[in-house]
């Protein structure tokens, strides 16, 4: 072993060259070294004992890459000896703190498979609490060998796994064995130590005790990741003295004391400490309802320090923010409202306000990052106020949070009496809805009133830093977090606040841009409360904010991105501008500017902008189309590497333009002027959607020395191929396919989506859509290297490169094969591509080709979700059906490959094919589908066997004849003519139930307990297991017809009729159909009568 590990720390070292030539060699070597039994136990010896701390570092990282590369996963247990886990808890113990943090990551691999999966890890536990018992801190006055720090760090990973439900899918899920055990035999005698950690960290200077107070914060990590989700019942009863032992942390806090590892230990523990207290009030309030009164007056003590917001770090202002959020969810239970509501006005005035007041270092921010100042200070993810909203990370917007939750809370009953005698109390039993309107909202009775105290700066004398400024910055932002409150007022008070304090901001002659920002951001927020009527006064001022220049040295960017992004509310929130073309225009100017950002947020506007206005956006787009392509272009790098974001916004306004397009001319298809005029504007934009594709691909695409393509970068390919789409729907003749160069750009995009491996990053139902267009442009225009491939110039082989169509294989074989969520749309492609092309003699060779690839990739996907019957057993099956129709013999050699794989399908396809399945088969042409499939199942077998006496056979008859019923009467109802005056009758009494449920779910509003909070995500953690989940996309394509090309001729009813004759005989003595089942066929099929006799 030390041969071994002597080769290794060279190797390691080497990886640390300047050389990337050393880098590599060494990098291999040490791959080709990882299967020596001796490999991991060199690593760990090297981490600990290595020659120098970047040996160690370089040990432990490799250490961490294998452990994730060979034990992370299913059947990992097996890998991990008990030995190796050993001597990695050694290690850990021993690690110096840069190695131990790497070193760590290793360990939770093995605690993750041994511990917690397994729970094969007895000894684990009480060897620990050994070592936390004799480790220096602990056993003072000692030598020990033992570091407190690293076995704490060491508990952490261990309980780690356990912050989150280990089965979400259980609503009632009992605390982990492993979690209990713990709690019991570590965490409970750690906190009875802990009074002793906290006096000796409070009776010394800041940082005299650097040791001990890393010690108490990992603890209290190792506190919070315990009762996150669970709570252990060892640590209830120790609770309140942990918390008062926290209290005496907190009021040692001190804000003042920055820029040193002392005070940042502090402060971390700090943050962790409010980490504890929001699990405690969200999951386990009934623990610690006794010192909810401590809790608050905890983190009132750290908001008051709000108006220093300017003077501090960012832990600081984090920890002020949690303190912020601490206060929210106390707030959303009975028993903190009653504690926190007399304080209402002081904690507005003292802490919210001077949160949300405009500080110096919001000035820095907008000159030095103003997109930073835009997330930061003008937030979009603001779209619930909560108490239990997670992650705000700035105190401005925890603030904000938390002005909300005040101000939709309800002060004390009110009753509207002329003499406001006690007894306007007592009500009269009709009278209970009126007393409950009484009820005022915080936000009436205090909030706003406090804020009108403010008055509307006149913009004249006024510098940016004056107070008056300052805090009507404040009020501004105050507004913005008032959108629930607001929403259940009557709108005309949301219109007189708007009309009084904030659109006189816009009319003044020289309002401070900082101001004008946040009233843009205020009318985004508040559009959802606002009277119709006042829509246009807003949309107005918001487009004059839009094109705002410069004020001199002071960048507007701000201004014009939160007005952008006040637009695109108000165009959701359906207003509709009288005139588009203005709006359209000044998203093209802001568009075509030197800077990527203002362009990117131009596109993103016009996105918006052509959503919403549809049909009144769409007759300006061929207009238009072809300055933003341009825009495009100059931006699009020259050499194949990542888009920037403003070509990744281009390229889906564009997108969001073809949809528009597309969709007008669907809903014009019966007025034959109309569809015309969309057609016309279809084929301009598809001319400016090829230039832009040309640009961005085909140079990219060239031919180089050695015959190979260096493919563009796989940047917008779903928009792109949205795109490709518009373009293949313009064309009606092989001359358009030379123009727009249609059979270029399609060999690069299949190229491209072949080597497609971005499943779980980016979008991909355009690459679908594109696929099932390409098959019927095929037909109707015969596109050349469409199923061979062009031949490359010599001296290379005359091999010919990939086809069209086999690149399309490719990227459909990998769909199914790589991600589940793309099944449906990767097995609906299957049947187009076999089934519309017109395959020639000479290309025969390619359709076999696919059929072997989707066969396999279709039944390995299968083998995985055959256990249980669920919704993707039928677009796999009937996958694997088109290909069987198409060449049964090499369908059935390559099921054959897996034991009984033919039965396997066979037996499933019968499955799905009965009316008990669920979902069943619905759609005609997959109904048609299963039927010929079962009739060429049932005569092969005939062929082999001679008869109805396998197994298979008989079940796939009965499935045959259920599904031949359930046809007719598919056929019969799609037959049926409806009576329109029936059908507009049962419209209109749907409608007028629907408003009865709506009054009803008004006065019936039922807010969701905890309980079924958990039971109702535990209902989908079970679907999502189970494979039930359908993903948007793939709920439109469910609902599509299969393409089934020729298979169409097939003549089903005549195919059911000659089977049953071919087996009369068998059908009559064999006696295995069920005698309903027979009376249903000939009731559908009479004409069959004569073989059953």
């Amino acid at each position: 072993m030390e041969a071994v590990t002597m080769q290794i720390a060279q190797l390691l070292n080497s990886t640390l060259s300047p050389d990337g030539a050393v880098v590599g060699s060494s990098t291999e070597a040490l791959d080709r070294l990882s299967s020596h039994p001796d490999f991991s136990f060199s690593l760990i010896d090297l981490s600990i004992r290595g020659e120098n701390q970047g040996l160690r570092i370089a040990a432990a990282t490799y250490l961490k890459n294998f452990a994730r590369r060979n034990l992370d996963g299913e059947q990992s247990s097996s890998k991990i000896g008990v030995q190796f886990r050993n001597r990695l808890v050694q290690a850990l113990l021993q690690a110096e703190p840069v190695v131990l943090k790497v070193l760590v990551e290793s360990f939770r691999v093995v605690i993750t498979n041994e511990f917690v999966k397994e729970n094969s890890w007895p000894e684990l536990v009480p060897e620990l609490q050994s070592v936390i018992q004799h480790s220096n801190l602990s056993s003072e006055g000692s030598n020990s060998q033992w570091n407190t720090v690293n076995a704490l760090t060491v508990l952490q990973a261990i309980i780690r796994p356990f912050q989150y439900f280990l089965n979400p899918s259980d609503p009632k899920e009992s605390v982990p064995p492993q979690l209990e055990l713990i709690a019991k035999e570590i965490l409970v005698p750690i906190l009875a130590t802990s009074r002793h950690m906290v006096s000796k960290i409070l009776s010394v200077p800041i940082g005299a005790e650097t040791e001990v107070e890393r010690s108490l914060l990992i603890v209290c990590k190792c506190i919070y990741l315990a009762v996150r989700s669970y709570m252990p019942s060892p640590l209830v009863p120790m609770l309140p003295s942990f918390c008062l032992d926290l209290f005496g942390i907190m009021d040692s806090l001190s804000f003042k004391i920055l820029n040193s590892e002392n005070a940042l230990l502090r402060l971390k523990t700090a943050k962790r400490i409010f980490f504890i207290f929001s699990s405690l009030v969200t999951r386990h309030r009934k623990h610690i309802d006794k010192l909810m009164p401590n809790i608050i007056n905890c983190a009132y003590k750290v908001v008051t320090q709000s108006p220093n917001i300017s003077k501090l770090d960012f832990l600081s202002e984090r920890i002020i923010s949690l303190a912020f959020d601490v206060i929210s969810r106390v707030l959303e239970t009975g028993q903190g409202w009653r504690i926190v509501s007399p304080h209402f006005s002081v904690l507005l005035d003292s802490a919210i306000f001077p949160a949300l007041s405009m500080n110096q270092k919001d000035i820095n921010e907008w000159e030095e990052d103003p997109d930073e100042y835009i997330r930061k200070n003008l937030p979009s993810d603001l779209d619930e106020i909560s108490g239990w909203k997670e992650d705000l990370f700035t105190a401005r917007k925890s603030a904000i949070n938390l002005l909300g939750v005040i101000s939709i809370s309800k002060g004390p009953p009110m009753t509207a009496s002329s003499n406001g005698s006690a007894t306007s109390m007592k009500r009269k039993k009709g009278d209970r809805n009126r007393g409950k309107l009484q009820r005022r909202c915080i936000g009436e009775l205090l909030v706003l009133p406090y804020l009108s105290k403010f008055p509307v700066p006149t913009g004249v004398s006024e510098d940016d830093t004056s107070k008056i400024l300052t805090d009507y910055y404040g009020v501004l932002m105050a507004y913005g977090g008032l959108q629930d409150f607001l929403g259940e007022q009557n709108p005309t008070l949301t219109a007189a606040l708007i009309k009084s304090r904030v659109l006189p901001l816009y009319s003044s002659p020289s309002c401070s841009p900082y101001l004008i920002a946040t009233a843009n951001w205020v009318l985004g927020e508040l559009v959802s409360c606002l009277p119709e009527e006042m829509n246009a006064d807003v949309y107005s001022s918001l487009l004059k904010a839009f094109v705002i220049p410069d004020f001199g040295d002071i960048s507007c960017y701000p201004v014009r991105v939160s007005a952008a992004g006040a637009v695109a509310e108000l165009l959701e929130n359906d207003y509709l501008p009288p005139e588009w073309l203005p709006l359209l225009q000044a998203v093209v100017n802001r568009t075509d500017c030197d800077d990527d950002n203002e362009s990117s947020v131009g596109f993103q506007l016009l996105s918006t902008v052509v959503e919403a206005g549809g049909e009144n956006v769409a007759i300006h787009i061929p207009s238009i189309v072809s300055a933003f392509v341009g825009t495009i272009s100059k931006h699009i790098p020259p050499i194949p590497e990542p888009w920037p974001q403003v070509v990744d916004r281009g390229f889906s306004a564009l997108a969001v333009m073809a949809k528009t397009l597309e969709n007008c001319m669907l809903e014009e298809v019966e007025d034959n002027e109309l569809c015309e005029k969309w057609g016309t504007s279809r084929a301009t934009t598809a001319r400016a959607y090829s230039i832009l594709l040309q640009q961005a691909w085909l140079p990219s695409a060239q031919q180089v020395g050695d015959n190979s393509t260096i493919l563009p970068h796989h940047s917008c390919l779903d928009d792109a191929s949205t795109l490709l789409l518009t373009v293949m729907r313009s064309v009606s003749e092989s001359s358009a396919v030379a123009e727009l160069k249609v059979t270029e750009l399609l060999i690069v995009w299949s190229e491209m989506i072949a080597e497609w491996n971005a499943w779980e990053e980016v979008e991909d139902l355009s690459m679908f859509k594109c696929i099932r267009e390409l098959v019927n442009l095929q037909r109707r225009c015969d596109i050349k290297y469409f199923f061979v491939g062009k031949m490359p110039s010599p001296p290379a082989p005359p091999v010919p490169q990939r086809s069209i169509i086999e690149g399309v294989g490719a990227f459909v074989s990998e769909a199914m094969s790589q991600y589940p969520s793309a099944i449906w749309r990767a097995c609906t492609c299957v049947h187009a591509v076999l089934n519309v092309p017109r395959f020639s003699f000479e290309t025969e060779g390619v359709k076999q080709s696919l059929v072997i690839a989707f066969t396999g990739a279709s039944f390995s996907q299968f083998k995985k979700v055959r256990s249980k019957p669920s919704a993707l057993w039928k677009p796999l099956l009937l996958a694997i059906s088109s290909c069987y129709m198409c060449y049964p013999d090499m369908v059935e050699k390559v099921l054959e490959k897996e034991e009984h794989g033919f039965m396997v399908w066979g037996t499933a396809l019968g499955s799905i094919s009965k009316n008990s399945f669920e979902p069943a088969l619905s759609g005609e042409s997959e109904i048609k589908l299963a039927v010929i499939t079962l009739v060429k199942v049932i005569e092969r077998q005939l062929e082999a066997r001679g008869g109805l006496n396998s197994q298979l056979t008989q079940d796939c008859f009965i499935s045959l004849m259920e599904l031949a019923i359930r046809f007719k009467e598919f056929q019969r109802e799609q037959n049926e003519d409806d009576d329109p005056e029936d059908d507009d009758n049962d419209e209109d009494e749907e409608t007028d139930d629907d408003d009865d449920d709506d009054e009803e779910s008004e006065d019936d509003e039922h807010e969701e307990t905890e309980e079924e909070f958990l039971d109702r995500y535990a209902k989908e953690a079970a679907a999502l297991e189970d494979g039930l989940l359908v993903e948007e996309g793939d709920a439109d394509v469910e609902d599509q017809e299969l393409e089934l090309g020729a298979l169409n001729e097939v003549d089903e009813d005549r195919a059911v009729f000659l089977l049953i004759e071919r087996c009369n005989q068998t059908l009559i003595i064999g006696n295995f159909l069920p005698s309903e089942l027979v009376t249903g066929f000939l009731n559908a099929y009479p004409e069959c009568s004569p073989f059953f006799r």
